[in-house]
Formats: structure tokens, sequence, C-alpha cells
């Protein structure tokens, strides 16, 4: 067998636990995931209703070009639909943007902590990857635009930044921006947007008359709650845009994602719900680690890192022991620390209850 030679120096995407292999691996009849940023909430009920009504049409292939999606979404964003492309879920996308602008020998820059898939779709077509050392758990922009080379191609801005939390403020923003230049592709990735509350967050879709090399990413993975349906997408220039619909699958967005997403568009009850909940757990998470001594990172996401000073390999085994899954920081070349999804109340005190345990038992 002839592997290409990135392919051999790929290391695999280590998701969440499931919940099943959980109940099986321990005997649980009760398992709560809080690992992999998915939505407590569920999805919409307009969601629910028009994937019902869609399973007689499951023969049928989606449409290509995501007409009806495209034109609902540039509607809620003020958009021309020309600047949209959609892929399954975030991630393809990434891999497009990779395949379109690196080749062998380029670079791409990403923080030292940050999204794993900007580095293995870099490495994928060839490329090689700079990573920044953080500043404060969070992106330090400046450093990552003084790493700019003739050799880069794409800077990997994730705001709000994942796993760490914290987001680019306005002013950090447009105080780097002019010094990148136009040859490089900025990559705004904000698939949390919608739990953002900071009003320093700033709106980079204002931003794409002036800089055409910017990219915007952004997702129904989260606050919409349809992860497992898996719609991404992205905004950028129309010519940005072409080349990278024509590398995407024509059917990579499937029936019922298409519709599913039109619907928990319209659901702006649901959305108000789901951050209000968000909101309120992470504040819930920042006052019991507050009381138990233990030092945690201010999020603008959907879930919150905490430092626990201890093995979070050992911690993690515990919890899930107990029933509770979350995402240890060896993960992200952070040990010591977890990385806690925001749950409903009734999820996030159980989380609390069994890692005060845990900890307990190991002090």
């Amino acid at each position: 067998m002839s592997l290409r030679g990135a392919i051999l120096k790929l290391k695999p995407y280590t998701a969440g636990k499931p919940i099943n292999e959980v109940k099986r691996e321990f005997g649980l009849k009760e398992v709560i995931k809080l690992a992999s940023n998915e939505n407590p909430l569920g999805c919409s009920p307009l969601v629910c209703e028009v994937i019902k009504g869609l399973a007689g049409q499951v023969n049928l292939y989606p449409d290509s070009s995501n007409f009806d999606l495209k034109n609902e979404l540039a509607k809620e964003l003020n958009v021309e639909p020309e600047m949209l492309f959609l892929g399954t879920g975030s991630d393809s996308i990434i891999r497009a943007i990779c395949s379109v602008f690196i080749d062998p020998g380029d670079e791409s820059i990403m923080g030292e902590i940050s999204f794993q898939r900007y580095e293995d779709n870099t490495k994928i077509m060839g490329g090689n990857v700079i990573k920044v050392p953080m500043k404060n758990y969070k992106l330090d922009v400046e450093k990552m635009v003084q790493s700019i080379t003739d050799k880069t191609k794409v800077l990997w801005f994730c705001s709000p930044n994942n796993p760490t939390g914290p987001i680019i403020k306005r002013q950090e923003l447009l105080s780097v921006i002019d010094k990148i230049p136009k040859s490089v592709i900025l990559v705004m990735d904000e698939a949390y947007y919608e739990y953002v509350d900071d009003p320093e967050y700033p709106q980079t879709i204002n931003l794409l008359e002036k800089y055409p090399n910017v990219i915007i990413l952004r997702t129904f993975s989260k606050a919409y709650g349809l992860a497992g349906l898996r719609v991404g997408y992205g905004i950028a220039n129309e010519n940005i845009a072409k080349y990278i619909n024509s590398v995407i699958g024509p059917f990579d967005v499937n029936l019922i994602a298409q519709s599913a997403a039109i619907a928990a568009l319209k659901d702006k009850e649901f959305l108000r719900k789901v951050v209000k909940l968000n909101k309120e757990s992470r504040e819930y998470f920042y006052y019991e680690f507050s009381k138990m001594g233990l030092e945690y990172i201010e999020s603008q996401a959907n879930f919150v890192m905490v430092n626990l000073k201890v093995d979070d390999k050992i911690v993690f085994n515990e919890l899930l022991k107990r029933g509770v899954i979350v995402r240890p920081g060896y993960l992200f070349e952070m040990p010591g620390w977890l990385r806690v999804s925001t749950g409903t109340m009734e999820q996030n005190e159980k989380f609390i209850l069994a890692l005060k345990d845990v900890l307990n038992g190991m002090r």
C-alpha cells in the first residue's frame, strides 16, 4: 500500500465518547454527555415537524445548489446568496478551504491551543502548520499576524476559541487586520457565534466589503441543535465562494438537513431559550468552580475549561464511572484541565456533584 506522506503524519481526531459506549462499558442505565458542545435542549420543535414530513422523500437527491437554504441565510445575514457556501458541518468547509488555498509546502497559522481540524486539513494538503503560543489562554492575534511569511496562505482565528472559550474583541481584530497581506486568507471561525454576549464581539460580516480575503464560518451544529444533521456554512466575497463551492460535494448537505436548517432559522424563540440557558449554565459553573477553589477560563461559548491541578485522565475516567462524559484536557495539550459543555441545570448539577466526589476521593 502506497500512502501519501502527509497522511502518515496525521493523528486521528478524538471525539467525545458516545453515551451508549459508556453505558455498556460501566453497566450504567443513565449517562449524561457534556463532552461535545452539543445543545442540551435538542432542536426546535419546528425542525422535528419538518423531519417527520420528509421521511417519504429520502429516496430523492437533495438540491445540489442549496437554493432555498442559501436564500433564507442570505436574508438572515443581509448578504447575497452568491456569498454563501455550505457543507457537512464546519469540518468539511475547513477541508475545502485548505484544498482551495494550500499547496504542498505552504503554511497556515493557528493558535497553539485551538481547533485541531485546522492542523489536520492543512497537513492533508501537504502544508505546514505554525502554532503560536496562547496569551492568557486567548489567541495572541498580534503574534499570529507577526508570524506571517511569504509561505503563509491561511490564518485561522477561532472566536470564541475552541477549546478555551475567549473571543477576539473588536479592537484586537481591527488592530491587526490591516497588517494581513491580501494574499493571506483570514478565516474567522465563529461556530459559537450565537452564544456570545460580549458587546465587544466584532460583527465580521461588515468587514467583508473592505477585506476581500476574509472568510467567516458558522454552523447549525451548536446553538441550533443540528449536530447530527451536519450543516455548516461560510460567508465570503463571491469570487472566493465560487471556488469553494466548486470543491464542496454537490450533495454534501442532505435533503433533510437543508429543510431542517431553514426551520431552525425561523424559530427565534427557541434560540433565545437556548442562549438564556447557556448563560445561566456558564454562571453556575463559575460559581461552583470558585467555591471549589478551581481556576477556570471565562467563556463566550457553550463550554468552560476548568483547571483541576490533578491528573485529568484519572478524573475523566472516574467521572465516566459516575455516568458523566466530559473532555480531558490532555487531548488539547492542557493536562490537568477539563472542558465541560453546558447542559440542562439538572445535568450541570449532576456533573458538579460527581466532580466533587471524584476530587474529594483523590485528596
